[in-house]
């Protein structure tokens, strides 16, 4: 038997006893894992792409004169609980996001001290002007649909000298698992390919246009832009493929264009992964821009 062949047996195998087994993996009650995609963001996408920038940027808060802190689009929580385990326990922490499901998923994941939640949209924030001294952000600014606004919002709020920090991905060739998991899915879809993981999370990367917004969002200071390369793994290359196509907004994509594609796709991209990165565990680059201005 060649290589080739033996290899793709392999992989065959390892789909059926990894997915398959159970029946269909992803319907529309969510049978995969038995969980909501915020339940799938916290459980894959956390572990798999978020806590290593979510201890960075801790670390960097940690070197701020601080009392009271402002996070936007805090998720399931990821770096809140980074922040709690960082700052000082005099340091008052506020996490907001849109989303009630993460904010209800982040309060059960639980937290190491008291921390306020809030359920708050970043381009109307419901909070004074000049009433935080930083304000951070992992991973969300990529997502607001005004980005300026919700500049100027996280500059109103800020004191004067108070510092907005924030993380942004870089372009989807420098993050592994997520171009291997596009290209995979848009196989599935010849004639209209989605593209939510190239345009959206991986589609605001250029350092001018960031340096532009953040001008025309009020903040005149100089911006620090550092790119942090990290690595990604998983302990089977599933687990990558659920993360991505059932625990992001990926997962409308693919449902409207085939209700019962999210399984097929889920499948396709799994294979992608075994086959560049081996059936696991895998480990592959990712790589995001850390932004920094007063």
């Amino acid at each position: 038997m060649s290589l080739g062949l033996q290899r793709s047996r392999r992989v065959n195998l390892w789909l059926h006893r990894h997915l398959l087994i159970g029946g269909d993996i992803s319907t529309e009650s969510d049978r995969a894992f038995g969980a909501s995609v915020a339940e799938i963001y916290e459980s894959h996408l956390v572990p798999l792409i978020f806590e290593p920038y979510a201890v960075e940027l801790a670390r960097r808060m940690n070197g701020f004169r601080l009392s009271r802190v402002l996070e936007l689009a805090a998720g399931t929580g990821v770096l809140t609980r980074a922040l709690a385990n960082t700052l000082p326990p005099s340091v008052a922490i506020t996490a907001t996001d849109l989303n009630p499901d993460m904010l209800e998923r982040a309060i059960t994941t639980g937290i190491s001290r008291p921390v306020e939640w809030r359920q708050a949209d970043a381009l109307r924030l419901p909070f004074g002007d000049a009433t935080h001294d930083a304000v951070v952000c992992q991973f969300g600014v990529m997502f607001f649909p005004d980005k300026r606004a919700a500049f100027a919002e996280a500059r109103r709020v800020l004191r004067p000298g108070g510092q907005l920090l924030f993380s942004v991905w870089d372009r989807i060739e420098e993050n592994e698992f997520a171009d291997t998991v596009t290209a995979a899915v848009a196989a599935v879809f010849p004639d209209d390919p989605p593209s939510f993981l190239r345009r959206t999370p991986h589609g605001y990367f250029d350092g001018p246009t960031i340096a532009r917004d953040l001008f025309l969002g009020g903040f005149t200071g100089a911006v620090d832009m550092q790119t942090f390369p990290a690595r990604s793994r998983a302990e089977w290359p599933g687990a990558v493929a659920v993360a991505y196509c059932q625990g992001t907004p990926l997962r409308h994509e693919i449902e409207s264009r085939d209700g019962r594609g999210l399984a097929a796709a889920t499948a396709v991209a799994t294979t992608a992964i075994v086959r560049r990165f081996g059936p696991g565990p895998v480990d592959g680059k990712m790589q995001a821009h850390i932004v920094s201005v007063s």
